[in-house]
């Protein structure tokens, strides 16, 4: 045995356990990095899908919003349609008339 030290091929092999222990580590946080890049990906990619459900649902209440002033609209005209025949400015025969355009729009 040499007593001077490890000599050469002993500093080669500790080197190469070095090497094989940083590359070992380095591939689990490589790993792991990309586990938390994907993760993150997901969580962003759940984000937009839920911005754009939000985003159909006002539409659709936007364009359902003018539907209920409409049906406002007819049942006001058609009750104002039927106090003016109770106060008998109108006949039934007008009433009717009057009534069947309304609801045919």
């Amino acid at each position: 045995m040499n007593r001077r030290g490890p000599g050469l091929l002993g500093t080669v092999a500790r080197t190469a356990v070095v090497a094989g222990t940083a590359s070992a580590v380095g591939g689990r946080v490589q790993r792991r990095q990309q586990e938390k890049w994907g993760a993150q990906e997901v969580v962003a990619q759940q984000q937009v899908e839920d911005q754009r459900a939000v985003q159909q649902q006002q539409s659709m209440q936007q364009q359902m919003a003018p539907a209920a002033p409409a049906a406002d609209d007819l049942l006001d005209r058609l009750e104002r349609l039927a106090e003016l025949k109770k106060q008998g400015v109108l006949t039934e025969a007008e009433f009717e008339a009057q009534k069947a355009k309304i609801l045919a729009g």
